[in-house]
């Protein structure tokens, strides 16, 4: 989906690849349709003040403070001091693509008409994200219960004109920025701060993020597993689709297809198809499909989870105006995405791992057959030696991330939160780890591009020769030692700008969301 699409988001309805569209920079705004839902909600707000019952989050202090009554002429102040206290953030502000989803996220749970807000505040979110006013939100400090509590208490402060914001890629104080997109700094009324900081939308935004350049990391790496065997002169035997047909994970099947489709035509494949006195490869060429489809299914349930959440209400209380009551319960708590979290991280490691394993065995003269370490002058020169170190740092650094953040917590706000999700860095990481992971696939391609070279004249696949022509237009074969580092990022550029999966077209590779039949797929 182009940037340039406009995403309509149906509160409740909107698909995951949707939520990719505007992560990646596409135009948001509401369909339409929410605005009778929202109006019964604030009213429902509106006539349990005028009744004077006291009700948790309209006219009752928060969390501990819960039993203390607020008066009237105090509401709007205690929306204001709720989201003041709340802002106690650090660290290093969160990327500006994670915070205009989160802002996405956040006008579709509240145009749910579950919150007690205005359509004044939907405006507000929509008005931003139009003209990409964003707010500076610290990365750290929420435990994922309740809620996103100190990134949302900074994301709703810039809409009331305190904090900063960034506004056409310059940072600038939040009042000044609303200002410039023709707003003025909001006025929150009874419910509304508790709507805007209660919720998972930080975490979720983190997750899905994390979810999204996982998806093209796997991808890419599915291309460069293919190179990589063609480089090491590997088989496409366990790619055959009957081994997978019989196991029946949907993962493992399309995995060994696309890499059936990548080696389709391979040269160097067919010039050792007979009187190969190899009979099986190392697991990290024949397990590509078991390894890379458990990773594939893997992602794709952490996308399911983060799909429904991301269409789901998680402030608290919770407005039921069809039967005018407010209901007070626990949606907040991020369990769900802290799990999801997790099990990306762990794909995003093993995703590492395996292609650190292919570059360790083509630079292995003893496994590969080719000339140690890649180089032409083995001793005089180092080749390829340091970027399989540089791979593995990546990789252990991943291992290490890699452990759940889900089965932690602690105690907070006098014991009344005592167990929490610690969702939000459990999601946090993900990025870094994406980057570690999308390293070690760079690395991988300028190894098994130069391995390939050793065939020549024979050629690999078309697809795999579509890689090796897009690496090699920006880095040419490593005949002597230079400056490596220069190259891996080369690399790292070209697949951030997906290089590698445009190269294997007109081969679909597996997606984590799409709009393919899962029962046509496994056929």
């Amino acid at each position: 989906m182009a940037q340039t699409d406009t995403i309509a988001i149906a509160p409740g309805r909107t698909s995951l690849s949707e939520w990719r569209a505007v992560y990646r920079g596409a135009a948001a705004r509401l369909a339409p349709g929410y605005e009778a839902d929202v109006e019964a909600s604030a009213a429902t707000v509106a006539a349990i003040l005028a009744k004077g019952e006291p009700v948790y989050g309209i006219n009752t202090g928060f969390g501990k403070l819960a039993s203390v009554r607020i008066e009237p002429d105090n509401l709007e102040r205690l929306q204001r001091n709720l989201v003041l206290s709340h802002c106690a953030g650090v660290g290093d502000p969160l990327p500006d693509a994670v915070v205009r989803l989160a802002l996405a996220l956040k006008l579709a749970s509240l145009a749910q008409g579950r919150s007690g807000v205005r359509a004044t505040i939907l405006a507000a979110l929509e008005a931003c994200l139009a003209h990409d006013a964003l707010p500076v939100i610290p990365g750290q400090g929420s435990v994922g219960a309740s809620g996103d509590l100190a990134p949302l208490a900074h994301l709703t402060a810039a809409l009331m004109g305190e904090g900063a914001m960034r506004l056409s890629g310059e940072t600038l104080p939040a009042r000044e920025a609303l200002a410039r997109i023709g707003l003025e700094p909001l006025v929150l009324a009874a419910k509304e701060g508790l709507a805007l900081l209660n919720g998972t939308q930080i975490s979720t935004a983190l997750a899905l993020a994390g979810l999204f350049e996982a998806e093209r990391v796997f991808q890419s790496a599915l291309v460069t597993g293919a190179l990589a065997t063609d480089a090491a002169k590997g088989s496409d035997g366990p790619f055959d689709p009957r081994i997978h047909a019989v196991r029946r994970h949907r993962g493992q099947i399309e995995s060994a297809r696309a890499l059936a489709a990548l080696m389709e035509g391979s040269a160097i494949r067919a010039s050792h198809r007979v009187a190969d006195d190899r009979v099986q490869d190392p697991y990290c060429l024949r397990c590509q499909p078991q390894v890379m489809g458990a990773c594939l299914d893997l992602l794709r349930q952490a996308g399911a989870t983060l799909e429904t959440e991301a269409n789901g209400v998680s402030d608290n209380p919770l407005v039921f105006a069809e039967t005018s009551e407010v209901i007070s319960g626990g949606n907040f708590h991020a369990e769900p995405v802290a799990f999801a979290a997790d099990m990306i991280a762990m794909a995003l490691c093993e995703i590492g791992s395996l292609c650190e394993r292919r570059i360790a065995m083509l630079i292995d003269p003893a496994l590969s057959g080719l000339p140690a370490f890649l180089t032409d002058d083995p001793g005089l020169n180092s080749g390829f030696m340091i970027p399989q170190v540089t791979a593995a740092a990546l990789v252990s650094e991943n291992k290490q991330r890699a452990m759940p953040a889900s089965v932690d917590s602690i105690p907070t706000s006098a014991n009344q939160e005592d167990h929490v999700s610690m969702a939000t860095h459990g999601a946090r990481r993900l990025l870094a780890m994406a980057q570690n992971t999308a390293g070690v696939v760079a690395i991988e391609w300028l190894v098994a591009a130069q391995g390939c070279d050793y065939h020549a004249p024979l050629a690999s696949s078309p697809p795999l020769e579509a890689a090796r022509a897009a690496l090699r237009a920006r880095v040419p074969r490593l005949a002597e030692d230079r400056l490596m580092a220069p190259d891996i990022a080369s690399a790292r550029d070209l697949l951030d700008a997906g290089a590698l999966v445009d190269a294997s077209a007109p081969i679909r590779l597996p997606a984590i969301a799409d709009d393919r039949d899962p029962e046509e797929e496994t056929r």
